[in-house]
């Protein structure tokens, strides 16, 4: 898949340079157009792969932003990307629709511009143009607060409104103990990109070998076109020490072993992969049989893949999820130092966390408006004496 990335907002910024640089590294190819837009200059100085004419600021001949940020205020993270409508209109005739098969819009739902400024964005680009719009969010961890469960409750509702299917990553569940705040954003946005960019450029030619049975954009559309929340399932092994001698990592003596034993390792071990990745930590926990369609996606060299270990995988989740709406392909990479497989799970309907976040919000809403209510009285009550014998003057 060819893809136009916008990261919006810090966070979404944040993820958007991740996955330029994590595409680099691992010599794939997804990215046709990176940009970043944002409300705060500063954040925008941060960014460190996409280009400076690619870095957009919003909002700054407003009297509330002034290029300073939304304040944690969605509402005011939308207004100010409407007040900017044609200015980013401009900016996106630059697109190379071309090239491209969709847009993918990123952003952090907890604070203000991404969660208020993307829905609006997505919301521009499907009026504008014909390609998907997909959203990907990112939910703030339970530490950060009632305020941020608020806006992200609000916010996963605009954004599966907006888009063509949202991608949600739950910060909460890949928060580790030992993580300082800045370190553990770190460590997730790597494992966003690295996520991401495996399953959306498989099957995109790259000078990598060409699949037997490769993915490409159709497929990833219609599996995300049912719409609603998806989460995506990731795990790895390590190489068998046949496919590192043939890389030459250790030498180039081939192993002992029949090429029938080694074939049908190859299936098990695919088989086990994708069950172990269905079964772990997903980036937003979910009832897996709640789904409505998924993919998969096996990548590493081409000895380590099996058509027939693909082909029981799929069956395997088609069971799981009740549905024959399971794709699955390969993506050879030579050089890969392990084996991976991705799987998108679309549509899924039971996602306790959100859930929970919803009961947060109300929560929260209803002590910000119990408050609110107050608050005048409590104001006067402590600027006027007791007697009310004094004027102000």
């Amino acid at each position: 898949m060819k893809l136009a990335v916008i990261g919006f907002g810090n966070a979404g910024s944040k993820i958007a340079d991740r996955i330029v640089e994590y595409e680099a590294d691992t010599g794939r190819s997804l990215c046709r157009f990176t940009a970043v837009i944002n409300t705060a200059s500063i954040d925008l100085k941060k960014i460190d792969y996409i280009p400076k004419d690619h870095r957009v600021l919003i909002g700054q001949t407003d009297e509330r932003s002034k290029g300073h940020g939304a304040g944690a205020d969605p509402e005011l993270g939308a207004e100010l990307t409407r007040q900017d409508k044609p200015e980013l209109a401009r900016f996106l005739d630059g697109v190379p629709l071309h090239d491209i098969d969709a847009f993918l819009v990123i952003g952090g739902l907890g604070g203000g511009t991404g969660s208020g400024g993307g829905p609006v964005l997505a919301e521009i680009l499907r009026e504008r143009y014909d390609e998907p719009v997909y959203g990907l969010g990112v939910l703030p961890s339970r530490d950060e607060g009632g305020r941020a469960s608020l806006n992200a409750a609000r916010s996963v509702q605009s954004y599966a409104d907006q888009t063509d299917g949202l991608m949600v990553f739950d910060n909460n569940a890949w928060k580790e103990g030992s993580d300082t705040v800045e370190g553990g954003y770190e460590r997730t946005n790597y494992e966003i990109a690295k996520r991401v960019v495996t399953l959306l450029a498989a099957g995109e030619y790259d000078g990598s070998t060409v699949s037997e049975n490769a993915m490409d954009s159709s497929d990833i559309n219609r599996t995300l076109a049912v719409g609603g929340v998806s989460t995506i399932a990731y795990a790895e092994a390590e190489l068998d020490d046949a496919t590192r001698r043939q890389q030459g990592l250790l030498s180039r003596v081939r192993s002992g072993g029949s090429s029938e034993d080694g074939n049908a390792n190859s299936a098990t071990k695919v088989h086990s992969l994708v069950r172990r990745a269905v079964q772990s930590r997903l980036t937003c926990p979910a009832d897996v049989a709640s789904a409505e369609r998924a993919l998969i996606v096996v990548s590493g060299p081409p000895s380590e893949l099996s058509q027939k270990g693909l082909v029981r995988a799929r069956q395997w989740l088609e069971a799981e999820i009740d549905s024959v709406e399971v794709l699955a392909g390969d993506d050879p990479r030579k050089s890969a130092d392990s084996l991976s497989a991705t799987v998108l799970l679309s549509n899924v309907t039971e996602v306790p966390r959100i859930d929970r976040l919803q009961e947060q919000a109300v929560d929260a809403q209803s002590n910000i408006e119990e408050q609110a209510s107050g608050r005048d009285e409590q104001i006067t009550n402590l600027v006027t004496d007791a007697d009310d014998k004094l004027d102000p003057i």
